[in-house]
């Protein structure tokens, strides 16, 4: 949950009037989560956000399932997925469940011709490789490697590289993605202890208004359908806004790790929370200091929840033969650990320099069928000595 934060001009008080200076209105919008009950902000237009001049035919985006039930420890390179001009199209969901999407794309254009928005889940778009702006209704949020960037649902967004070789770790989930509640105090603050603070968060900084009229695509994804919509007016022709529900970016750089005298579990390593999944940052750090410790995690059983995890850059320490882009997925109910080996190697080191993202959830995932595409055969069997 980011903190209250307002651009542009807005009136004294909402929901009064605010007049241009030739004498009419401004367009208010209210844009809210959970009806009126969550966090919202207050939108100022030029023109009302309803001028809908044609509905194109719906196309379906819907993940083909492979395996609606499974319970075999699995691995898939990422940066196998082939890139594509489009970044709708480049959207490759991997794995699902009821309670989030999980998606690679490689985009290899900006996005120019149309707006987006999700209108059926937050986005958490983790930047692998590229660099770039996000441009919102909100304001503008530069991007670059490392970068997480929080996108509200309903959000009318654009995103424009400066690069071709993009590589995007993407999170849809069907819940708002907020703070875990270990972290910020009753008023929403972020504690002392937290790995990172209001300061570390990239909120929307330029505001650029277009009072244009012509017609404006703005693809709307709603119940796995994308739905082509025509407007008359350019979606980014607010003139100010404030509240609490609007995009942002927190780079994983940024991430403090909490270390101890022996191992710390996952936890420690929490990011981001939603309803069905936590997301963790995986990043550099000293390891453990006892002098009995041993610094490779010990073997666990994840039996309500299934643990994905995607490899940015670094060494990895408990597992072998790990490529950037890599996804694992260790299934609930299924023991795993370190890798042969690697646990006496551990034992000495003083830091790692891995940097990953994982994204653990509490109900099973579905394997989808671009998924076996990029899969590694055999990977189960990776705990055996050789």
């Amino acid at each position: 949950m980011p903190h209250y934060h307002k651009l542009g001009k807005i009136p004294q008080k909402r929901h009064t009037q605010f007049r241009k200076e030739d004498g009419t209105l401004f367009s208010e919008e209210l844009f809210s989560t959970e009806g009126f009950s969550d966090n919202y902000s207050i939108l100022y237009r030029h023109n009302p956000p309803t001028a809908i001049m044609k509905v194109e035919d719906s196309y379906s985006v819907e993940p083909k399932i492979a395996l609606t039930k499974q319970l075999c420890h699995r691995s898939y390179l990422g940066f196998d997925v082939k890139p594509a001009d489009d970044f709708l199209e480049s959207r490759i969901p991997v794995l699902i469940n009821n309670d989030l999407h999980i998606v690679l794309a490689a985009p290899k254009h900006s996005m120019t011709d149309y707006f987006y928005k999700n209108a059926d889940a937050d986005e958490m778009i983790f930047v692998h490789e590229g660099t770039g702006t996000l441009k919102t209704m909100y304001g503008n949020i530069p991007f670059e490697y490392g970068d997480y960037l929080i996108i509200p649902r309903g959000t009318i967004y654009q995103i424009e590289f400066d690069t071709s070789d993009n590589r995007l770790f993407i999170v849809e989930s069907f819940s708002p993605i907020v703070y875990p509640k270990k972290y910020v105090n009753n008023n929403g603050q972020l504690l002392e202890h937290s790995p990172f603070c209001e300061r570390d968060i990239k909120v929307p900084e330029v505001l650029e208004t277009f009072d244009k009229k012509g017609e404006f695509k703005i693809n709307v994804k709603k119940q796995q359908q994308i739905y082509p919509y025509y407007y008359a007016f350019h979606p980014f022709d607010v003139i100010g806004w404030d509240g609490q529900n609007y995009p942002y970016g927190f780079s994983i750089h940024n991430f403090e790790p909490i270390t101890g005298r022996i191992h710390q579990p996952p936890p420690v390593h929490q990011t981001f929370a939603a309803g069905g999944f936590v997301v963790c940052s995986f990043v550099p750090r000293l390891f453990d200091y006892h002098p009995q410790s041993i610094p490779a995690p010990y073997n666990h059983s994840n039996i309500d929840s299934d643990e994905v995890l995607y490899y940015v850059d670094g060494d990895f320490m408990s597992r072998k033969n790990v490529e950037r882009g890599m996804i694992t997925l260790h299934p609930g109910g299924v023991p795993h650990g370190p890798h042969p080996g690697t646990v006496e190697k551990s034992i000495g080191a003083k830091e790692t320099k891995e940097l990953a993202v994982m994204v653990d959830t509490f109900r099973p995932l579905q394997v989808t069928e671009a998924a076996l595409e990029i899969e590694i055969k055999d990977y189960y069997k990776s705990w055996l000595e050789h």
